[in-house]
């Protein structure tokens, strides 16, 4: 009678491996878990911050826009053009800004760990194919 050697442990010995290795499996599978929120959220963090600057130059542009305008009403001066360059530079900046951010949260994606979720599914299935054996 040859084979391996797990041919010749008790069904206990069987049963304290098993249990070792289910407990490390989920200790992998929780810390690829926190590994890919982590990333996921930084993602969503920057896109965050992005859209935040956005609003402030926005903001910025804004008033800018506006001391334009009431310059030019005030009275017609030169002095207008240059508040209307300025508003016009700083809400094109916050439209980069706000695109920027855009595409960050986009990335970040679902906050589901989905390659842990997929992992967890084959480490299952494998279970599964096992215990019909």
């Amino acid at each position: 009678m040859t084979g391996s050697p797990k041919d010749t442990l008790s069904t206990a010995e069987l049963i304290r491996q098993l249990s070792e290795e289910v407990s490390r499996l989920v200790r992998d599978e929780l810390r690829l878990a926190k590994l890919e929120l982590a990333e996921k959220g930084r993602h969503a963090g920057i896109g965050a911050g992005l859209f935040g600057g956005a609003g402030v130059v926005a903001l910025y542009g804004g008033g800018a826009l506006v001391a334009a305008v009431i310059l030019l009403l005030a009275m017609v001066m030169p002095a207008w053009v240059a508040a209307a360059v300025v508003g016009v530079v700083l809400l094109a900046v916050a439209a980069v800004l706000g695109l920027l951010g855009k595409r960050q949260v986009t990335e970040a994606g679902p906050p589901a760990p989905e390659r842990t979720i997929e992992s967890l599914k084959h480490d299952f299935d494998a279970v599964k194919e096992r215990a019909h054996r």
